[in-house]
């Protein structure tokens, strides 16, 4: 059962990159690099601190943090125990797919789609009541993780548990921060 998973995730690993056409190619590579982003954290911030009033923006700022710290070590984590080789370093596929980056670390779990959807799942669970357009910044991790499969790095099972567990991440933090923001509200004077 394991080997055929593999094997259909290696096919369609295959025929998503496949379909990348080079006029796009540039598009692509500025999608997947991390600095690229750098306004989006910066609103992401502005967002936390504009939501929360006194002494809850250190708690809003460090629980937003801890969504993307929490996910990048679970996501090291798991790559270093699964060690699965990267497409792009596959040998087999080296004539057969598209490889427009060739980072070496190991493929599974998607550190950037893990982390970009936790940071994406914290903010929408705190922001929700207050924006309801918050929603909307899901299309960062869905634009950051394609561009994975379209530059060569990726799986689609690695976009799959990178999504899986920045989620988990996400709503474990989430919960924290919920409990010290009701407990900060419930007891004011603990500060």
């Amino acid at each position: 059962m394991i080997g055929q998973l593999k094997q259909w995730d290696r096919d369609l690993f295959i025929y998503l990159n496949g379909l990348g056409i080079e006029r796009f190619d540039d598009f692509w590579i500025f999608v997947t690099q991390e600095q690229t982003w750098i306004p989006l954290y910066i609103l992401f911030f502005a967002l936390v601190i504009i939501s929360h009033s006194g002494k809850n923006i250190i708690i809003g700022i460090l629980s937003f943090l801890a969504s993307f710290a929490v996910s990048f070590g679970v996501t090291r984590v798991i790559k270093a125990t699964i060690a699965r080789v990267r497409p792009n370093n596959v040998t087999e596929f080296k004539d057969v797919i598209r490889i427009l980056q060739e980072p070496s670390y190991y493929s599974f779990v998607s550190g950037h789609t893990s982390t970009s959807v936790a940071i994406s799942t914290f903010l929408v669970l705190m922001l929700r009541k207050r924006w309801k357009w918050i929603y909307i910044i899901y299309l960062w991790p869905i634009l950051f993780a394609t561009s994975r499969i379209y530059v060569g790095v990726h799986y689609p099972g690695d976009i799959l548990g990178g999504a899986i567990v920045g989620l988990i991440c996400a709503i474990i933090v989430y919960l924290l921060y919920k409990k010290l923001i009701d407990t900060k509200l419930k007891y004011p004077g603990n500060s």
